[in-house]
């Protein structure tokens, strides 16, 4: 078996987390004098992180940016986290891999506290060793950085055994840096033409087929 580590994105990948993310987005924006209504605007903040996306999208300052993720999380933390829902096929996926001796990880711009909650409540967090997710006040925000804090807390993963599953480019490009080849996952926010062109080395449609081609 080539792969014996899989790291995880969280929203997108694992669960369908849109509709929480847009509400909270959108009450973010409004925190900023924004009024957004165009779903596939909301869209663009699934799976990177909030900051750069407030940011790269309506051009908000970096000082006032920084306060988006709180703005995001008055909505988010008691009430959007829970408007969400478990692909099918996943916990299905997450038990075949497991059961073939595949240590499975995630590695989310999501903060590890909320991923921990979201993971619990589906109870999927029987099939995980470790969370890795952001920190904005240490600075880890991108899927770079989570990724080198789960190898600095686990250095036993070999980057030459793990490979990345995310739905978004940016899931492609953080792995890229520690030499880690990613899946595309098809039920997610990212497209085809988005994989190809960040070098993803496959996508898959299902989790049945992500299991399939992992232990192949």
């Amino acid at each position: 078996m080539k792969y014996k580590s899989v790291l995880f994105d969280l929203d997108g990948t694992l669960t369908d987390s849109g509709p929480g993310i847009r509400n909270a987005v959108c009450h973010a924006l409004k925190r900023f004098g924004i009024e957004e209504h165009d779903e596939s605007a909301l869209n663009r903040f699934i799976g990177p992180p909030l900051y750069d996306s407030f940011m790269r999208f309506y051009g908000i300052p970096a000082d006032r940016a920084k306060h988006g993720e709180n703005y995001f999380r008055e909505y988010y933390s008691d009430k959007g986290i829970f408007e969400n829902s478990v692909y099918d096929g996943i916990p299905e996926c997450l038990e075949r891999l497991k059961n073939n001796g595949v240590s499975l990880f995630i590695a989310t711009s999501k903060p590890d506290f909320m991923a921990q909650k979201v993971i619990s409540h589906f109870n999927l967090d029987k099939y995980f060793e470790l969370i890795s997710g952001a920190d904005i006040e240490r600075g880890i925000t991108a899927k770079s950085d989570v990724i080198r804090l789960l190898f600095e807390n686990r250095s036993d993963i070999q980057p030459s055994s793990c490979v990345m599953v995310g739905d978004r480019e940016h899931d492609v490009y953080g792995a890229a840096k520690f030499g880690i080849p990613c899946i595309g996952v098809m039920w997610g926010y990212g497209s085809s033409e988005e994989f190809s062109r960040s070098g993803a080395l496959c996508t898959v449609n299902t989790p049945n087929d992500l299991a399939e081609y992992i232990l192949s």
